[in-house]
């Protein structure tokens, strides 16, 4: 369950930051009752981004199989074995 906390709560900043690192996701920062920022350990922001570039990898790779932008797999191999010398 997402935890939400008051913008006032970020003075504790000891505290905050061993909520984030024990958390499994953000932390939601609400300010006037409404949502403001999220907070995150910088490992779970890590993971996170390496998530949203492989989606995104992904989804150029749908598209360039979409628009027949593909290769054979043994030619691209054989090229880039030329290309590094392997």
């Amino acid at each position: 369950m997402p935890q939400i906390i008051p913008i006032k709560d970020l003075k504790n900043t000891s505290e905050i930051s061993d909520m984030c690192h024990k958390a499994d996701e953000p932390i939601y920062i609400t300010k006037n009752g409404y949502g403001d920022m999220v907070i995150m350990s910088m490992e779970i922001y890590e993971n996170t981004m390496r998530q949203l570039t492989m989606y995104q990898d992904i989804e150029i790779s749908e598209q360039q199989i979409k628009n027949g932008q593909t290769k054979d797999a043994r030619t691209a191999l054989t090229g880039m074995r030329r290309k590094y010398g392997i």
